[in-house]
């Protein structure tokens, strides 16, 4: 066709002005010259590869914001499977006829949000990601509110530590087996130091403090437990290591070290990921009810903070989950100065020298 149109004009100035005119157009159009619409096959997603940058915040973020979004939970269990069925097909190449990219994304979009990255299993519902800002919002709303009573500070803090529990458990390093008395301990351990920090923060302000210090009681309580419960949940990472990979995929040797890296950032994230709604509600809360036509209507107030909450999580979620890369990395200098033992056995898988880092899965 190409050709046809460049021979109908009459002289060789006309020609290469009509040549050039075409050229550009096929350019835009990114097709071949010659090439038609249907002989350009679909670009094929490389499933290796998430579908943003991860070595940026911004990246990140957006992969989160996929990843973490509340509509994916409710999602059929019949659906998850589907998705994931078509995602296997897709990578070998075997998809149904006129499957499309958007299909392709979306599949997979549901399968990453349900499906764990280690095992490839199912996911339970409340402990998946997508659940964070439904599950978060209704518990954190109820926190923040009811924190007056003894009685309310325990119940609300076990629901939060019996969530929490399920969301690390679901979440963890799913290479790294945990029996069934480690789990107990951790849930235990957690649960009571949410307690013991919860109630002896509100004894100790109850005579010491006004009411605005008297409303973070929950956070301390929160960020007491993250650093007890996610450690004591995956201990046995920190005690046996957890396998590192290089940067084909290849596992190379096991580490604690990057266990503990790994457990650090996840805990420095769930504590960002609860912050700004624990520590700017009670402002917004301590103003608000210092005026008379708020004071009318208790009743609301409660709905008013977990609607607040689950605005705040929607962002939140993905942000501090966004703040470490979820492929995290270790020196293998480090490795070599801190893990001689597992440096020798890198050494005999790979050679010495041959690579600088090495890779895992932080959890989330």
């Amino acid at each position: 066709m190409y050709i046809r149109l460049i021979s109908l004009c009459r002289d060789v100035q006309s020609k290469l002005f009509a040549s050039s005119i075409l050229s550009r157009f096929f350019k835009t159009c990114e097709l071949p010259i010659g090439d038609s619409l249907q002989d350009k096959k679909m670009q094929r997603i490389d499933f290796s590869q998430p579908k943003w940058d991860q070595s940026t915040f911004s990246g990140r973020l957006k992969h989160f914001f996929w990843v973490t979004d509340p509509r994916s939970c409710v999602v059929s269990s019949e659906q998850l499977y589907e998705a994931k069925t078509l995602v296997e097909k897709y990578k070998n190449h075997r998809e149904p006829p006129g499957t499309t990219t958007e299909q392709v994304w979306y599949a997979r979009k549901l399968y990453e949000s349900a499906f764990h990255p280690d095992s490839g299993e199912l996911q339970n519902f409340c402990g998946r990601m997508s659940f964070q800002v439904p599950g978060g919002m209704l518990i954190t709303g109820f926190m923040l509110q009811f924190y007056r009573t003894v009685p309310a500070v325990v119940f609300w803090q076990w629901v939060n530590q019996s969530f929490n529990a399920l969301v690390n458990y679901t979440n963890r390093n799913a290479k790294s087996e945990v029996s069934s008395t480690q789990l107990g301990v951790a849930y235990v351990s957690a649960t009571t130091s949410a307690l013991v920090t919860a109630l002896g923060l509100k004894t100790f302000l109850e005579k010491r403090a006004g009411s605005l210090l008297q409303r973070y009681v929950p956070f301390a309580a929160v960020a007491a437990a993250n650093c007890v419960n996610i450690p004591l949940m995956r201990q046995s990472e920190l005690i046996n290591g957890i396998v590192v990979y290089d940067e084909n995929g290849n596992a190379v040797t096991e580490s604690r070290l990057a266990a503990a890296k790994g457990i650090t950032q996840v805990v420095i994230s769930r504590i960002a990921m609860a912050a700004p709604g624990m520590t700017l509600l009670p402002l917004v809360m301590e103003k608000l009810e210092s005026y008379s036509w708020m004071q009318r209507i208790k009743f609301l107030h409660a709905p008013f903070q977990i609607v607040a909450c689950g605005a705040i999580l929607t962002f939140m979620t993905p942000a501090a989950c966004a703040l470490f890369p979820q492929r995290c990395s270790l020196d293998v200098s480090t490795l070599a100065r801190f893990e001689p033992e597992q440096y020798e056995k890198l050494k005999k898988t790979v050679g010495e020298g041959s690579i600088s880092k090495v890779y895992f899965n932080k959890g989330l």
